[in-house]
């Protein structure tokens, strides 16, 4: 399961005769991510348009990125470029026809390995996705328009294959329940009872694990959920969100957060084609 907030990056492409890649970047990464033929966003758009049939997949290309979603901090970043790359790609592929979003998720997935993130990017709002029989399935959950969100973003990165490696390969079988208690209680929290979102949002098998990669996450959503704000670990940190009504994100208010940029968010939006020519 996985929920869009509405933190967009901005890319464009345009094509040229000459070869290779020229890329400009302004806003988050900009002096951090590749600028050649390995940046996410161009190894995805040239697969995407492999498997979408485009006659010149090595076609030159000219991109333009405005990135806002912080990189190597639990908010999707690479999930949000992988789509960005593919729907670039359709553009280009298929010109002026509506993006086949079931394709394109499918095609996210095989690059991410999973639809968590890619479901949300692709389709908006909150999505649970799952692969059966080969197929991406989703569902969207109505989440309760009096839901919101809060994200408090530090200045530390963690990269997620560090985040993953800590795991654990078993965990106790008394955590594996409550996980999976908490799991069914989240989709009714956030669509019917936001009253029970604080019970839902405790994490037993992957928070505990990561404590000393992200200390001051941990703590502020330690304080945070201890003043009754229903707090996690924002996918594999270090970014804290926070998430219920206006009267729970409230008590924040006697929370010192401090070293941490605060955004109040609204559930995001699909992504979006804007213009081909």
């Amino acid at each position: 399961m996985g929920l869009s907030l509405d933190l967009w990056d901005e890319v464009t492409v345009t094509t040229r005769e000459a070869p290779g890649v020229n890329i400009t970047v302004t806003g988050e990464g900009h002096d951090t991510v590749p600028h050649d033929e390995s940046h996410l966003v161009v190894t995805t758009l040239r697969q995407g348009l492999v498997d979408l049939g485009y006659d010149r997949p090595d076609i030159g290309l000219d991109l333009s990125a405005r990135n806002r979603i912080p990189h190597s901090r639990g908010l999707g970043s690479s999930a949000a470029a992988i789509a960005s790359g593919l729907f670039l790609a359709w553009g280009l592929a298929r010109p002026g026809e509506d993006p086949d979003r079931d394709l394109l998720l499918t095609m996210a997935t095989a690059i991410e390995g999973h639809p968590d993130n890619a479901a949300p990017a692709i389709l908006g709002g909150a999505q649970v996705a799952w692969v059966q029989d080969g197929q991406v399935r989703h569902i969207r959950l109505d989440v309760l328009p009096e839901v919101s969100f809060r994200v408090h973003v530090p200045d530390r990165h963690v990269p997620t294959a560090l985040a993953r490696h800590v795991l654990p390969v078993d965990v106790p079988r008394a955590d594996a329940i409550h996980q999976v208690l908490a799991s069914t209680l989240l989709v009714t929290a956030l669509t019917s009872a936001p009253q029970h979102l604080l019970a839902a949002t405790r994490d037993w098998i992957h928070q505990p694990y990561r404590r000393p990669l992200m200390p001051e996450s941990a703590d502020l959503m330690d304080r945070l959920r201890r003043a009754g704000v229903p707090a996690v670990i924002s996918g594999a940190g270090p970014t804290v969100l926070a998430m219920g009504t206006a009267e729970m994100l409230a008590a924040a208010r006697s929370v010192d957060d401090a070293g941490f940029m605060v955004d109040d968010l609204s559930l995001g939006g699909a992504a979006q084609l804007v213009e081909t020519r």
